[in-house]
């Protein structure tokens, strides 16, 4: 017994069978995830828009009025939203960055893909940070996996400093 118990504390102490946060992910699943954070964070919208479905299943959810967008314009609708408020609020220095997914579904056509996210911009010069996740749900077509939707999920920005922390 007392063998069977070191080597517990043995297998802890080396973070063998803790399970770590991420999940192991299908290349090919996450691709246009990270393409169209990748595209954002250009300001390339085309870019953006090609990692989505252009048709009536394509829905978002954001903390930005109003909220919801849905079918073939849905990225456009939310992007000129996103840019109205950006400018009426003062922000800049827009940027998102994902980790690595902690949760991946698929039945092989269809997949739920959830990654944690910062927000970091600039408020009046102010720089600020929110930290998130972001949900996609995405099907498999004859050209790959294509964004279905997506929801952006967390409190509200802080100032970097107390983001950190």
């Amino acid at each position: 017994m007392r063998h069977l118990v070191v080597a517990a504390v043995v297998c802890i102490s080396m973070g063998i069978g803790i399970p770590d946060q991420a999940q192991p992910t299908d290349p090919q699943m996450v691709a246009p995830i990270n393409k169209f954070i990748d595209a954002f964070n250009k300001g390339d919208m085309a870019g953006a828009a090609a990692t989505h479905a252009a048709d009536a299943t394509l829905t978002i959810t954001d903390e930005v009025a109003p909220f919801m967008w849905g079918g073939a314009q849905a990225l456009t609708s939310w992007a000129n939203d996103l840019a109205s408020d950006a400018k009426k609020n003062g922000l800049t220095d827009q940027h998102v960055s994902i980790g690595k997914p902690t949760r991946l579904e698929t039945d092989g056509t269809s997949g739920y893909v959830v990654v944690p996210a910062v927000y970091s911009f600039k408020k009046g010069g102010t720089a600020m940070q929110e930290k998130a996740q972001m949900t996609f749900a995405l099907k498999k077509g004859a050209s790959g996996w294509l964004i279905h939707g997506w929801t952006w999920t967390g409190p509200r920005a802080q100032k970097a400093a107390a983001a950190a922390k």
